[in-house]
């Protein structure tokens, strides 16, 4: 039987890169060399700590009412460890919304027991802000790695001002970040990693959506599974009540600061919707006609998205290193813009993916990033800043800044789905005719 071969086709990244113009290149190659010197190390190390310097200044001095972040960690948290050193879960308390491994967040400034909780609690926080950037900068040193990814860690985050010291966020970006870096040579490293992110906050299980079909994905997803069950029948044997955070998400409305939220706001702002914002749950929400309606709205689009995404997992047929970052920061996205809630810390999760992404030089999502960078600008401008004035106030400058901020997230989340989606799914070259059929 005779057979015609076809030339191998080349990934789409692949094909990218080599079509860019060779003194582009070879620029772009010393400035990468460049940055992995130890001069360079040395000053991405250096704007670190003068950038966290300013950032803890921020928040222990009050600038722009860091008061108000202030009081996440010194009443909330605080009040849930006084129940969890009671081996209880606070379930009773609405705001309690996380799953049972979260109390370990919550419990560990006991580590520091030479500090206040709240010290400890941001130095803790420090820390973890630190482990990502090292394990960004260790990414760029792969054959493949870029050094963009620590330095959008780096410059990007103090964009929040004082918040992300002041929310266990951070934490949880370090177990995705670190799910992320494991899953390309070692993913049951990876999946262990993912499923003990997922049991203190369940978004970072989404790291595993982009794993390589086969061997990879099964490793994963069976570790991530395994450590999830594991850490349940612990928190289960150790917590009373450890499964009470699953009753007190269901009643949440829309949230002013999410998408459907500044929907609202412009309507407000236009006199053409009655509607008040209340306190609960733990964020100021719209109250009034149509609020239902809108939540069950991006709850629908919550499920679409969800999808989107399992239609894109069964058509992709093109992977390179960078997918499974990819993949992560475009579902994490896609879950964000739908959401009843965007509060700020959210952020924190998107530029830990971003920064991901760009530790690979074959990233689709280096426009995304970017564009994130902007929407954490626009954040820190609406909390804290405005937050009271103008955005509780419903002026002009706060539906405008909300809207803002929301339109680029919206516009980053379908651009980034687009990207990944024409890197991914590529038309397969059809068989010569002289062997369609065979075996």
């Amino acid at each position: 039987m005779t057979t015609t071969s076809t030339p191998p086709t080349r990934a789409p990244e692949a094909t990218a890169y080599a079509t860019t113009a060779p003194g582009t290149r070879d620029r772009r190659r010393s400035f990468e060399a460049a940055l992995r010197g130890p001069g360079a190390l040395l000053g991405i190390a250096g704007l670190w700590v003068a950038a966290r310097a300013a950032m803890l200044w921020m928040l222990v001095n009050d600038f722009h009412a860091s008061s108000i972040v202030r009081v996440e960690v010194t009443e909330t948290y605080y009040d849930w460890y006084h129940i969890l050193v009671t081996w209880t879960v606070p379930q009773d308390d609405i705001m309690w919304q996380y799953p049972p491994a979260a109390a370990a967040v919550f419990l560990s400034p006991d580590l520091l027991p030479f500090l206040t909780y709240f010290q400890a609690f941001v130095a803790l926080t420090v820390l973890c802000d630190g482990l990502i950037l090292l394990g960004l900068v260790r990414a760029a040193r792969r054959d493949d790695g870029s050094m963009a990814g620590a330095v959008l860690w780096v410059v990007s985050l103090p964009l929040l001002m004082a918040t992300p010291f002041a929310r266990y966020d951070v934490q949880v970006t370090l177990l995705a970040v670190g799910s992320l870096l494991c899953l390309r040579h070692r993913p049951r490293l990876g999946g262990v990693i993912a499923g003990i992110g997922g049991m203190v906050k369940v978004w970072p299980l989404l790291t595993l959506l982009g794993t390589p079909r086969g061997r990879s994905t099964r490793e994963a997803v069976t570790a991530a599974a395994l450590s999830c069950v594991a850490l349940l029948a612990v928190f289960a044997a150790l917590f009373r009540d450890s499964l009470g955070f699953l009753g007190n998400q269901g009643d949440r409305g829309v949230q002013i600061e999410s998408l459907g939220g500044s929907v609202l706001m412009a309507a407000r702002l236009a006199d053409v919707w009655p509607g008040w914002i209340r306190f609960q749950y733990g964020a100021y929400e719209y109250v009034g006609p149509y609020v239902p309606e809108i939540a069950r709205a991006s709850l629908a689009l919550t499920l679409i998205g969800f999808l989107l995404l399992l239609l894109w997992r069964v058509r992709a047929n093109r992977w390179s290193p960078s997918t499974p970052s990819d993949a992560a920061l475009f579902a994490i996205m896609m879950f964000t813009v739908t959401s009843r809630v965007i509060s700020p810390q959210y952020m924190i999760w998107l530029l830990g993916l971003a920064a991901v992404c760009l530790s690979s030089r074959h990233t689709t999502q280096r426009p995304i990033a970017w564009l994130l960078a902007v929407a954490t600008a626009l954040t820190s401008l609406i909390f804290p800043v405005w937050y009271g004035p103008d955005i509780l106030g419903t002026t002009g400058l706060g539906t405008f800044l909300l809207c803002a901020r929301n339109g680029i997230l919206l516009y980053a989340t379908v651009w980034s789905g687009l990207r990944l989606w024409r890197a991914t799914v590529v038309a397969e070259p059809a068989l010569p005719a002289a062997s369609r059929g065979a075996f």
